[in-house]
């Protein structure tokens, strides 16, 4: 009973107390190695779901047949999860892109393009970011998977102006084995 006791206290003050030398502060986070995808996204799902802009969205069907519909409401971090799906600012990635140097375009724009090293399993394949002085204007990124079982390709393109998402689009191939191939497009536009 004693021990118990004893022990019971030995754990109170052992959680209790401060080992941290004084200092209360969290460690200051790392900075992003790669192009912080997931900070643009949080910013603009915060800021279009604030604004609540109408969006029209062009998708291509199996059969090649078009339907466009316009959507008054949108939940923007659902509707964005797919290009979260590219962000490749994960601690278990840091050192598993190559960064190619800075190369400036036709448009004026600079371009900074991220390849994923051999032998690294991950979706990302290649993440290229346009920019200008005002920041981020175009996102590239492919992803791929492929195994016994499935393949998919994924070529995801996202637009801004004046650091605001102006549209997006992906296009995709899909091939389950014992299934025919399904390829996909879908283009939204926010008004």
């Amino acid at each position: 009973m004693r021990s118990r006791w004893l022990l019971g206290l030995l754990v109170l003050v052992g959680t209790s107390c401060d080992f941290s030398g004084g200092n209360s502060q969290a460690a200051p986070a790392r900075k992003p190695l790669y192009y912080d995808l997931r900070g643009f996204l949080d910013t603009q799902a915060s800021l279009l779901n604030r604004r609540n802009p109408a969006v029209v969205k062009l998708v291509r069907l199996r059969d090649g047949h078009e339907e466009t519909a316009q959507v008054p409401h949108t939940d923007w971090a659902k509707e964005l999860q797919l290009f979260y799906q590219a962000d490749i600012n994960k601690a278990a990635l840091r050192g598993a892109y190559t960064i190619e140097p800075i190369v400036p375009n036709a448009e004026g724009l600079q371009q900074q393009t991220y390849r994923r090293k051999p032998g690294i399993e991950n979706a990302v394949e290649r993440l290229t970011v346009l920019s200008d002085a005002k920041g981020m204007r175009e996102v590239h990124a492919t992803l791929s998977q492929d195994n016994a079982l499935f393949f998919s390709r994924k070529e995801l393109q996202l637009r801004a102006s004046n650091g605001v998402l102006r549209d997006y689009q992906v296009n995709g191939v899909q091939k389950l084995i014992l299934f025919d191939t399904l390829r996909y497009s879908a283009v939204v536009r926010v008004r």
